[in-house]
């Protein structure tokens, strides 16, 4: 190739260009270099090239432009004849053959320019410049000044491209005049291509853009290209990006105010990196420019940023604009930074740090803190020291600032200071912020105040400078590790564990070990887990062998059992050594059998630790292998003998169920007595682990029947006890005559038989008690829950249950040991029988509905009904008759209608004391008081889990046919729950504090549960179902009982009360309104105001709120003392805050808020029946005062409530005004509420007139 392109070469030149381009270029370049780098200078090709070159090149490009716009005019077509369908087909291929030809023709074309333009690239760069520039310059103009035309070859303009560069690199002559198109498409590639390479020449070519006049117009498009390198991410991230944006900023006044103002308006959204890379952009451009572009950058964006900085409006805006800026922070050493910094922040930066905005004193605070010390490098040393003191003394101000945000920034900000210029900061000022830091900061009530003390001394620390006199200020921090909040000790842990690694200091000096200890038995896995990587070095190193590790962590368990165990619990996740792990199970084990030496305490602590390291190691097959070579069945056995607290008792259930050993049914027998005598388990920790064990090693070894088994047959027990003392039916399916599969079961009979039996119902009920809560624990797993629906005993489970639920409900205010436990295992059971679709027995049977009595719902056939309906109507049957019961309603006539409560009297009797110096009644009355409140929480307890039972059925559409029952029941339970409140407070009946706290749970409980009942009815309303009645009635119910418990229980518990209201608040509002939803005539809303069930009562929710409306109305215009007392009174805070939430939401939907506006007014029409005026002026003054905003007034839209004022309310209240039956006080609130209305009928009839 290269002879051949060398001997046209000596023909003529034209004959090398026709050579050459019958070449491809790709394979030519190489031997074209080569010849053409081989011209010498004497050389007539070295004139003779170039002008056939730029001939060439003009020749291309006038045959490409002629194809890209002919000028030859076409002959028209002549009219077509009929010709066959086949000839039309080769018509249309000559038609794209002849398109084809000539896309042929110009990549032909563009293939030519692109080998000329490399010719003339090589010319250019001749190693002996053999070819004058003066010569090639007419060659690269032509090709520079048609670069747009070749736009959509990318491999000639890339060639065009690096013949300019190259020229302007060379600085040839004519250089100027080949920039104009080259620039812009180097730009426009590197934001279209993204490669660093494009951003590299870009920079390169830089001092060719300040030939360009960016005053003039048409370099418009130039500007918009460089503006857009400011948000192209590879620009901001390369070096060369950057210093070629701060390059722009010289080039124009109008090009840097616009690129300033770009820069401004990515701040809010920018990154981190972004944001810095700006402010290195910005700095290096300050440093580049002089004169009126130094001011703009100075007066016209950094002052613009300092003051956005201390006034933005959110922290993350103030951060970032603080990372803008720290381009000229960071680079304070340098020439006049320092001083500009100085002039720019100190006239506005004190100043704000004293200001009344908390934001604004926060914002200060971290600039300064950025900046310190804020410094005039041109000032005395007197002014500068002046200066200094006085930023510590803002400093020291801010450590005791009323806003919490700013005593975290004070504070980590103190600590920062000192980490930095310790050396130059006077002693006496330090003494006095640490000591500040440590006595005030680390007792400071904020959690984040305290959090950031900790963080700050642990980054103090890094400046070994201040470890001498934080040795003798550390131990104030100590009380710490027993914060309240998890964070603040978890930080802690971490200032220990740095302790501990530096040379000199002493964790334990800190925190001193026992409280360690402690707070590694008690605190949360996190806080134990740090806790435990710190004491690893000292109570089981694993640099020495695993008998001394063994023997330091025996001294641990000594001195704190339970700090040990918990120490093994995370001792394998923190790097301890299997091998000495081993090595210490072995120890361990061996120690509790034989217990020389050793107290209870130390024993049960031994034997949980051993437990915790064999959960950890049985996941290992080597260790589980060797651990059940160590611990068998009779050793097992052996450990649960020694055992005495229930956690330690629970431990050899553990070990057998990670281990899985052989000749475990001496321990199966036991767990199999520890479920079956467990007694009330509902408030023993220690109790339900030891049991959940139990229940994890029974089902791994498939013992679940007989224990199952043996559970219902203690339950069987105890409902033949309900049935003799109660009279309460028993159906046959309790007590079968069949005989059943003999199994395992027999042998635990006998087992049973040597546990003391209950003899009293008490007993009986609380073995009952523990087997509910065992029941519905196992309901929550899986697998146990698939053996308990696939058991046997399943059906008498259940039916026992039921018998004992009955007699729960009905004598629960009868005896004070009735619990909810049952009432909740036996709905949890019915739920689960009813997904699970399980069949139980006698249950669905026909034969067997006289046991659950009749139906309340006409239209659902007993025959048909399953299971989950029975249990529900049995449920709700009951609980109906408990409303009854006169003990609800009048706490001191107790019931004697049944044994068990006669027995209950005579046993009073029997506990009254004799011979007491105390009054026998007053004795008589405080035990009464304690055993009806115990009672009453208990009746509380058991309706709120049939509650939330009837609840998750209607939720999960398991009884659609139920739930206008549903609601009656609800709203009969909250007015229930209401009467008891205010007959307590009217008995003064002071109850205990804790059973307040287990009355107000069940409150907030039935508050959700009721709530989501309405939302679950309320997503079926539409135009064939509408909404029943008694959503309405249960939304009043709900809103009563807030204001009933703010009433009778006082503002804290209201208030906690309140906080799960408010999720509920829009099913309220839409259950309020539940009446009008579907109406839309002005019959519907005359007869809605005409029904007698409006008439009869008034919620008590509906007078409290127009109490607080008219106390807010007379505060407003009277301020004399004994009317601010009476505000005080009756403002009903909690409520007040309910409320406030509440508007926003119905402002929200004029149609939501129209039809729940239209009941307030017939409410409050309702109160004018009643002649309760205060109550008409209050609902009134609330809805057209606050509810409406001004926009609605106008009544646009509320046509339902317009409908109503003009038809019932006006003509009623004008009537009533005008009369002469109403009192003086009566008159006056009337026509206060004529002087509301009368504006809106009048503006009202106006518009319907016109």
């Amino acid at each position: 190739m290269e002879k051949r392109l060398r001997s046209s070469l000596q023909n003529s030149v034209e004959s090398f260009f026709s050579t050459a381009t019958e070449l491809s270029l790709k394979s030519a370049k190489p031997s074209l270099k080569t010849i053409i780098h081989n011209v010498k200078p004497s050389s007539d090709l070295s004139s003779a090239l170039p002008l056939c070159l730029h001939t060439a090149i003009d020749n291309s490009i006038n045959s490409f432009k002629n194809f890209q716009n002919p000028t030859t005019p076409r002959t028209p077509p002549s009219p077509p004849t009929k010709r066959p369908r086949r000839s039309s087909r080769n018509s249309r291929s000559q038609n794209q053959s002849t398109q084809e030809t000539k896309e042929t023709k110009q990549t032909c074309i563009l293939q030519n320019l692109q080998l000329y333009a490399y010719i003339a690239l090589l010319c250019i760069t001749h190693p002996k410049r053999a070819f004058s520039p003066e010569d090639l310059l007419p060659s690269a103009i032509e090709l520079h000044d048609n670069l747009i035309l070749f736009e959509l070859d990318s491999a000639l303009l890339s060639e065009i491209a690096t013949l300019c560069e190259q020229w302007w690199k060379e600085g040839f002559v004519g250089k100027e005049m080949l920039i104009s198109q080259l620039l812009p498409f180097l730009v426009s590639k590197s934001l279209t291509l993204r490669k660093k390479v494009d951003v590299h020449r870009v920079y390169m070519l830089r001092e060719a853009f300040e030939l360009f006049d960016f005053e003039d117009e048409s370099i418009e498009d130039l500007k918009l290209l460089l503006i857009r390198c400011l948000i192209a991410p590879l620009y901001l991230k390369m070096e060369d990006g950057r210093r070629f944006i701060a390059f722009t900023f010289r080039l124009s006044l109008q090009l840097l105010k616009e690129g300033l103002a770009m820069i401004r308006s990515q701040i809010p959204f920018g990154r981190k990196s972004v944001l810095e890379a700006y402010g290195d952009i910005v700095f290096r451009g300050w440093k580049s420019v002089e004169g009126d572009l130094k001011r703009e950058i100075e007066d016209g964006f950094l002052q613009g940023l300092i003051e956005g900085a201390i006034l933005a409006n959110s922290p993350s805006f103030a951060a970032s604009i603080r990372r803008v800026l720290g381009g000229f922070i960071n680079q304070r050493t340098s020439d006049g930074v320092e001083k500009l910094l100085f002039r720019m922040a100190e006239p506005v930066i004190f100043r704000s740090l004293q200001v009344a905005n908390s934001n604004v004193r926060q914002n200060a605070l971290h600039l300064l803190l950025d900046m310190f010390p804020l410094d005039d490098p041109d000032a005395t040393k007197v002014v500068k020291d002046t200066l200094l003191d006085k930023q510590f003394f803002l400093l020291e101000r801010l450590l005791t600032d009323d806003c919490p945000d700013v005593r975290v920034v004070a504070v980590e900000g103190c600590c920062r200071v000192l980490h930095l210029f310790w050396e130059v900061i006077p002693s006496s000022t330090i003494t006095k912020i640490l000591t500040k830091i440590f006595d005030d900061m680390s007792h400071d009530v904020s959690n984040e105040v305290r959090l950031s003390t900790l963080n700050g001394i642990i980054y103090l620390l890094g400046n070994p400078q201040s470890h001498e006199i934080l040795k003798v200020l550390l131990p104030r921090l100590g009380h710490m590790i027993l914060d309240a909040v998890l964070s603040v000790r978890l930080a802690v842990t971490d200032l220990l564990f740095l302790l501990s690694n530096i040379r000199g200091f002493q964790f334990h000096k800190v925190v001193n070990l026992d409280v360690l200890l402690q707070t590694l038995t008690n605190d949360k896995p996190l806080v134990a887990q740090r806790i435990t990587r710190l004491l690893m070095p000292s109570y089981f190193p694993s640099k020495v062998c695993p008998a001394e590790a063994c023997s330091r962590f025996v001294t641990l368990v000594k001195r704190s059992p339970l700090a040990g165990a918990r120490f093994c619990e995370f001792a394998a996740s923190e790097g301890a050594a299997t091998k000495s792990l081993m090595e210490l199970v072995r120890v361990l084990i061996n120690m509790t059998l034989s217990p020389d030496n050793l107290d209870a305490a130390q024993i049960d602590g031994m034997l949980v630790a051993a437990a915790q390291l064999c959960n950890s190691l049985a996941s290992e097959a080597t260790c589980k292998e060797a651990l059940k070579k160590l611990l068998s069945g009779e050793k097992l056995k052996a450990l649960l003998d020694v055992a005495g607290s229930g956690n330690a008792q629970s431990s050899p259930f553990n070990m057998a169920y990670v281990v899985s050993p052989p000749g475990l049914d001496g321990l199966l027998k036991e767990c199999i007595g520890l479920v079956a005598n467990s007694g009330d388990l509902s408030g023993n920790i220690e109790r339900q682990g030891k049991v959940r064990s139990a229940h994890k090693l029974i089902l791994s070894y498939d013992w679940f029947e007989d224990m199952f088994e043996a559970l219902t047959s203690l339950l069987q027990s105890t409902a033949l006890v309900c049935h003799n003392n109660f009279s309460t039916e028993l159906p046959r399916q309790v007590f079968p005559t069949a005989k059943r599969k003999k199994s395992r079961s027999v042998q635990f009979s006998v087992r049973c038989k040597s546990v003391k039996r209950p003899s009293t119902f008490k007993e009986n009920y609380q073995i009952a008690v523990g087997i509910a809560w065992q029941i519905k624990d196992l309901l929550i797993s899986e697998v146990s829950r698939r053996s308990i629906l696939e058991s046997e005993a399943l059906e008498r489970a259940f039916l026992a249950l039921k018998i004992i639920s009955e007699v729960s409900i009905a004598h629960c205010m009868c005896c004070d040991f009735m619990d909810s436990s049952l009432v909740a295992a036996y709905t949890a059971l019915s739920l689960h029988v009813a997904l699970q679709d399980v069949t139980v027995d006698g249950i669905d049977s026909h034969s067997n509905m006289s046991n659950f009595g009749p139906s309340s719902t006409a239209s659902s056939p007993a025959a048909s009904w399953t299971s989950l309906d029975q249990t529900t109507d049995h449920l709700l049957r009951h609980a109906e008759k408990a409303f009854q019961v006169a003990v609800w309603a009048k706490p001191r006539s107790p019931s004697l209608e049944c044994k068990q409560c006669s027995n209950v009297e005579a046993n009073c009797s029997r506990r009254k004391p004799v011979g007491s110096h105390v009054d026998a009644s007053t004795v008589e009355d405080d035990e009464y008081v304690s055993t009806y409140g115990k009672r009453m929480t208990n009746l509380l307890k058991i309706l709120t889990s049939i509650l939330k039972f009837i609840v998750d059925a209607a939720t999960l559409g398991l009884l659609p046919g139920h739930q206008q029952r549903f609601l009656k029941f609800a709203s009969a339970y909250l007015q229930n729950v209401v009467t008891n409140l205010r007959q307590s407070t009217h008995d003064e009946l002071q109850l205990q504090e804790e059973q307040m706290r287990e009355m107000l749970i069940c409150y907030k409980s039935s508050f959700s549960y009721a709530a989501k009942l309405l939302n679950t009815v309320l997503a079926r309303v539409d135009e064939d179902f509408p909404a029943p009645l008694e959503l309405h009635t249960v939304a009043n119910n709900l809103l009563d009982l807030t204001v009933s418990v703010e009433l009778y229980f006082g503002f804290g518990c209201a208030s906690r009360l309140t906080t799960v209201a408010k999720d509920w608040l829009p099913d309220l509002i839409l259950a309020l309104g539940s009446k009008c939803l579907l109406k839309h005539s002005a019959e519907e809303v005359t007869s809605l105001q005409e029904s007698p069930d409006t008439e009869i009562c008034i919620p008590s929710w509906l007078s409290v709120l127009a109490e607080i409306e008219i106390c807010e109305l007379r505060s407003s215009a009277c301020s004399d003392e004994e009317d601010g007392r009476n505000t005080e009174q009756s403002i009903f805070p909690a409520f007040k805050k309910l409320i406030g939430m509440m508007v926003p939401l119905l402002r929200e939907n004029l149609n939501v808020l129209d039809v729940v506006g239209l009941q307030f007014l017939v409410c409050s029409m309702n109160g004018l029946r009643r002649k309760d005026f205060s109550l008409v002026l209050g609902l009134t003054c609330f809805i057209f005062v606050r509810l409406l905003r001004p926009e609605d007034r106008e009544f646009g839209k509320l046509r339902l409530m317009m409908m109503y004022v003009q038809e019932e309310m006006y003509p009623r209240i004008e009537s009533e005004a005008d009369g002469s039956r109403s009192s003086e006080d009566g008159l006056s609130e009337l026509l206060e509420v004529k002087a509301l209305l009368e504006p809106l009928v009048r503006n009202d009839r106006r518009t319907s007139g016109s």
